[in-house]
């Protein structure tokens, strides 16, 4: 029988100013390890401390854009577009413009604080 998930699980966020993090699946909403899938929303000036994550993240932006700093460069995501980072890459995400960033991030295997690897401050 499929699982339904009534509800996502609200998550705290890094950053400079506060971002919502709605966990649907993933290591606490659903118990899932292999795969976390999270709608979040950023303000226009938010920005996260860099990580090197132990997952790959896929993130499809719905609206607004999401900059996307990495080693070598700069790419901003704007909706109706996706940006695909790999296990180890570094990287940065911010919302720099009007209106922030409204996107979805799927990560293989599932977020967790352990595996992020954020840069310490």
């Amino acid at each position: 029988m499929p699982t339904l998930i009534a509800r996502p699980t609200v998550m705290p966020a890094a950053g400079n100013k506060p971002k919502r993090i709605e966990e649907f699946i993933g290591r606490v909403n659903s118990g899932h390890s292999n795969v976390s899938v999270a709608h979040m929303e950023s303000p226009q000036g938010w920005v996260e401390p860099g990580q090197r994550p132990d997952f790959e993240e896929i993130t499809v932006v719905l609206g607004g854009t999401l900059r996307v700093e990495y080693e070598g460069g700069t790419m901003d995501v704007r909706g109706g577009q996706a940006v695909v980072t790999k296990r180890g890459e570094w990287v940065r995400y911010s919302s720099p413009e009007p209106g922030g960033a409204e996107y979805v991030a799927i990560c293989l295997p599932a977020f967790s604080m352990e595996t992020v690897n954020r840069d310490e401050k």
